[in-house]
């Protein structure tokens, strides 16, 4: 049931799938929910997406699931590079090609983002009024305090490291050369913009053919300035926080935060995981239990007759 699909974000062709559901029992007089997906920072759509979007299409919902400019299968240039406000159009662009999709209710969207794309998907609601729910799984709300928690796991030494490959790419960047790339993951103590233990076990466990193991080093220069939580008083639909409280990249601190701040439509949850601990495993199938319990729920409100 799954289709590749392309759409166009700023004049440039990106890459999805079309994951249909395996049934109409979710639908309702304007055709079926549909769940829109990003990858976090760095990721591509076939490292861990599918193990989400293949249940969320056994429960009657669609799956819009895309690759943002420079990543995986989309065109763009430069590749690699992780920009919040690209990949924010991008998931604006996806947003728009999902309410045409054939059989699709558009107005009942809801967006699906882990890690960066945690954030955005809460950005891209508070901006686009007639998103229908959020499901945030362990997300970046405040790069002030991403950098603040990196900095109490890696130390002064290792945050002042990755500042000065981020320099030294947007230099190169300046005078139109080539540019310079990180890892996206590695073990503490190492150069990546994510040190966590047995990073390239894990990653190996989802990762898909299309993922590659860096990133414009410039991104490390730009992780204060992304801050969702200034959104937080523009949402009005349902949000799923997810959150794991052993999180070395995405302070828990701040996503607890942000569900306070914004009130009755949040849920939050907590999971002892680290950040990389929810793409596949035991862990994995809890949190999308909880994924699923919200959309049925969020689907309800909004009048779908739900009856799957």
């Amino acid at each position: 049931m799954r289709r590749d699909v392309t759409f166009v974000s700023h004049g440039v062709t990106c890459a999805a799938w079309h994951v249909r559901a395996a049934h109409d029992a979710a639908a309702g007089p304007g055709g079926r929910p549909c769940v829109v997906m990003a990858h976090g920072f760095g990721g591509t759509r076939d490292s861990g997406l599918l193990n989400y979007a293949e249940a969320f299409a056994e429960a009657g919902i669609d799956v819009f699931a895309f690759d943002y400019r420079g990543f995986g299968d989309s065109g763009g240039t430069p590749r690699q590079d992780v920009s919040v406000r690209r990949q924010r159009q991008d998931y604006h662009a996806a947003l728009a090609a999902a309410r045409r999709l054939p059989g699709v209710d558009p107005d009942r969207i809801a967006l699906w983002g882990v890690s960066y794309a945690g954030g955005h998907a809460l950005v891209v609601a508070a901006r686009d009024r007639n998103v229908a729910a959020v499901v945030s799984l362990t997300p970046v709300t405040d790069g002030l305090a991403s950098l603040a928690h990196v900095l109490r796991h890696a130390g002064i030494g290792g945050l002042s490291h990755l500042a000065g490959h981020g320099l030294r790419d947007a230099a190169r960047a300046l005078v139109g050369r080539a540019p310079h790339r990180v890892p996206v993951v590695g073990e503490p103590g190492t150069l990546a913009m994510i040190g966590v233990p047995d990073a390239l076990g894990i990653c190996a466990s989802f990762a898909g053919p299309t993922f590659r193991n860096e990133v414009c080093a410039r991104a490390a220069l730009k992780v204060g300035a992304n801050r969702p939580v200034t959104h937080v008083d523009r949402l009005n639909c349902p949000v799923l926080v997810q959150i794991g409280t052993d999180d070395r990249i995405a302070p828990p601190d701040a996503a607890r935060r942000f569900a306070r701040l914004a009130g009755p439509p949040a849920e939050l949850r907590e999971y002892p995981v680290d950040h990389l601990d929810v793409y596949a495993g035991p862990w994995q199938r809890r949190v999308l239990a909880d994924q699923l319990g919200f959309l049925r729920n969020a689907f309800l409100i909004q009048g779908t007759g739900w009856t799957g």
